[in-house]
């Protein structure tokens, strides 16, 4: 079930964004097939399997991508797709004979999905690096931290899978749409420094507007602002405010039981010092859970600052359901919410030691010359 259902992707293994992407696709419903290569012990970080949640909800199988008869079983695969996923440095997969060029012989309407850093081409296109790097050139990392700080590493969200995982899965999407009338397919270049570039519109716009300054830690929503930010609590635990707006800033104070009079104006940034001591110390009088008793819910615009393991614990997470138990793993649901075709609950992941073949190929046309490919000694017996 869910709205891609039908559709089928090939993915061919990789790390981070890439699995990102071909897990959003699977959560929503597509028959995802990975292929991961049988020559490589494993990618990424080492963990169980279980927990490797990027893998979820697909088949795999392994195949040796370096024989003539695997690039072949790969491309009777490419036949019946909708779309592809790579994410090797540019050139390879043409090296691999699994380029584009390849693939459109075999399906016109193919949608070629190729994730990288940097982007096919310029002078970094071939330089190896990683997610801090990626943000890193496009000023999205030098505006992130606090002020006289350095720039703060954020997670992997930004680069990898914001700018990447989720532009790449919205660029396959928009192109399987469009070769539905046109017939035709194409490449999907995704790099993640592009779709990074294109998350800080809305800061390019404030910056050139002259409402956001390239110091750090000195805009509203940088922790510049007191009122829009995190403090610490009685008992070492954080809440985060974030009233920009007058009426809730006023309703804030209200409720922390702090007299505005006493206080300089809202966006007097001279005097955000004063207004920060102050929340701070009311703030430092209660625990976490009593301001949340006392604030969440209502429009002073708050929520406690959570831990991994505290949020699906949450009232409100366990009422719409956002995270779900699979194979004892706790991990989040998929997302967005359909009001038809809702998807089923991801399937843990399984590599291709825990997937016989002829699972792994349910659905697909090639199936039925399974033993040719045995013979060949391209996939596991």
């Amino acid at each position: 079930m869910g709205p891609l259902t039908g559709i089928k992707i090939v993915e061919l293994a990789g790390i981070g964004p890439g699995p990102m992407c071909a897990m959003i696709l699977a959560d929503l419903g597509a028959t995802v097939l990975r292929i991961e290569r049988k020559v490589d012990p494993g990618l990424g970080i080492a963990r169980p399997l279980k927990y490797n949640l990027l893998l979820r909800g697909r088949k795999q199988i392994a195949v040796d991508l370096k024989s003539e008869e695997g690039v072949s079983f790969v491309l009777s695969l490419v036949e019946e797709a909708d779309g592809l996923i790579e994410g090797f440095r540019p050139g390879v997969t043409e090296r691999m004979g699994l380029g584009p060029e390849a693939c459109f012989k075999r399906n016109p309407r193919l949608v070629y999905g190729r994730m990288t850093g940097w982007g096919q081409d310029g002078p970094l296109a071939q330089a190896a690096a990683h997610d801090l790097n990626y943000i890193a050139i496009t000023g999205a990392l030098a505006a992130i931290g606090r002020k006289d700080q350095p720039p703060t590493p954020p997670l992997s969200l930004v680069g990898d899978l914001g700018g990447g995982a989720l532009y790449l899965a919205l660029g396959m999407l928009a192109a399987m749409l469009e070769a539905r009338s046109s017939g035709k397919g194409q490449v999907v270049d995704a790099a993640i420094s592009d779709g990074t570039a294109h998350l800080m519109t809305n800061f390019h716009g404030l910056f050139g507007a002259g409402l956001m300054s390239l110091e750090r830690g000195t805009n509203i929503s940088d922790s510049g602002a007191p009122y829009y930010d995190v403090y610490e609590c009685a008992d070492g635990k954080y809440i985060s405010v974030a009233p920009i707006e007058s009426k809730f800033y006023a309703l804030l104070l209200d409720k922390l039981g702090i007299d505005a009079s006493e206080l300089p104006a809202q966006n007097d940034r001279s005097n955000w010092p004063v207004i920060r001591g102050r929340l701070a110390a009311r703030i430092s009088e209660k625990t976490r859970d009593e301001w949340t008793a006392l604030l969440e819910g209502s429009d002073a615009c708050f929520a406690p600052v959570l831990t991994l393991d505290e949020a699906p614990s949450h009232p409100h997470m366990k009422a719409r359901e956002v995270y779900v138990e699979i194979d004892g793993v706790i991990q989040p649901a998929p997302a967005p919410r359909f009001s038809r075709t809702k998807p089923d609950l991801p399937t843990p992941p399984r590599g291709p030691a825990e997937t016989p073949p002829e699972e792994a190929l349910t659905g697909w046309k090639i199936l039925s010359s399974l033993d040719k490919w045995r013979e060949t000694g391209v996939i596991q017996p």
